[in-house]
């Protein structure tokens, strides 16, 4: 491959809009195990929230499917491949991105669990402010001698 075909690829790769209508593909290679993808996505985004249960299985998917993105982004950047070799590593570049999107979006994200729980605790101290103030805490009265 020419260094200015290697180029553009890696532009394309990196473009802002790259994965827009993209597929995620069917099934790929990850760190040397074949993984239905497109399966694998649709059935997380399926539900409203992840489960529990299933939070690390997403959260090691998409660890792997980084970890194969950069390595199918160096090939293209220093591999002796042929210019076809660099296309179809580009396109699953753009797929691993698409389907990677796709699983960052899941909710509730971590800031959306600790926005509740931060709501929680507001509450909480509210209420323990009313009942200060209003005389009904009962270690207020303690210290007032009641």
């Amino acid at each position: 491959m020419q260094p200015y075909e290697r180029k553009q690829l890696l532009e394309r790769v990196e473009r802002e809009g790259a994965t827009v209508g993209a597929d995620i593909p069917d099934r790929i290679e990850v760190q040397g195990e074949e993984f239905d993808l497109r399966t694998f996505v649709f059935e997380i985004k399926r539900r409203e929230t992840v489960p529990p249960g299933e939070r690390e299985r997403v959260e090691q998917a998409k660890r792997n499917l980084r970890r194969e993105r950069l390595e199918r982004l160096e090939l293209i950047e220093e591999g002796d491949i042929s210019r076809e070799e660099g296309e179809e590593l580009a396109n699953s570049i753009i797929g691993i991105d698409r389907a990677l999107n796709a699983l960052q979006r899941l909710g509730p994200t971590d800031l959306e669990r600790e926005e509740k729980a931060q709501q929680a605790a507001d509450t909480k101290r509210w209420l323990s402010f009313l009942k200060q103030a209003l005389g009904s805490d009962d270690d207020a009265a303690s210290r007032r001698g009641v």
